[in-house]
C-alpha cells in the first residue's frame, strides 16, 4: 500500500479541476462514484458528475485549487480515505480567498492496479465564530503557493 499513489489520484482531481476539465474530473471517479459539492450539491455516477461539472467549467470563471494532504489512512489494501484542505485561488489573482476554505474528503478505491474515487466531499470550512482558525489554515495553504513561487 502507497500513500503516494492514492495521493496521486487526489492530485489528479485537482489538476483536472484547475484545468477545468470536467471529463477530465469524472474519469477519475468509480462508474458509480459520488461527488458532493462545495454548495452541497450531489452527483452520482461517472455521468452524472461529469453533467454536473460541464456547465460550470462552460460558463463560470472558476477559482483554481491550492491544497495540502493532511491524512491518508489505509482502510483495507483497496480502500484509503485521504483528508485534505484546499484553497481558491481566484482567476486573475495570486492570493487566496479565505471565504472559501474546504476541507476535501476522498474515499478511493482500488480496482485492478488502478485507484479510483468512489467518494469526494467538499466541504466548507468556515468555522463560524472562531475566525483564527481562518486564518490559520489561509496561512498554511499560503505557504504552499510562496513555496511555488506563484503569489
Amino acid at each position: 500500500m502507497e500513500s503516494k499513489d492514492v495521493q496521486a489520484v487526489y492530485k489528479k482531481l485537482l489538476d483536472a479541476w484547475n484545468e477545468r476539465s470536467a471529463e477530465g474530473m469524472a474519469a477519475l471517479f468509480t462508474e458509480d462514484g459520488e461527488s458532493i459539492g462545495f454548495d452541497g450539491s450531489q452527483s452520482i455516477g461517472r455521468q452524472e458528475i461529469l453533467s454536473h461539472l460541464k456547465p460550470i467549467f462552460e460558463h463560470h470563471p472558476t477559482a483554481r485549487f491550492v491544497s495540502k494532504v493532511k491524512d491518508v489512512l489505509f482502510l483495507s489494501p483497496e480502500i484509503a480515505l485521504i483528508r485534505a484542505i484546499a484553497g481558491m485561488v481566484p482567476p486573475g489573482q495570486s492570493d487566496i480567498n479565505p471565504n472559501v476554505n474546504t476541507h476535501h474528503t476522498l474515499v478511493v478505491v482500488k480496482r485492478g492496479e488502478d485507484w479510483q474515487i468512489q467518494l469526494f466531499q467538499n466541504t466548507p470550512a468556515q468555522f463560524h465564530g472562531r475566525p483564527e482558525l481562518v486564518e490559520e489554515m489561509t496561512e498554511e495553504l499560503r505557504e504552499l503557493i510562496r513555496v511555488s513561487g506563484t503569489m
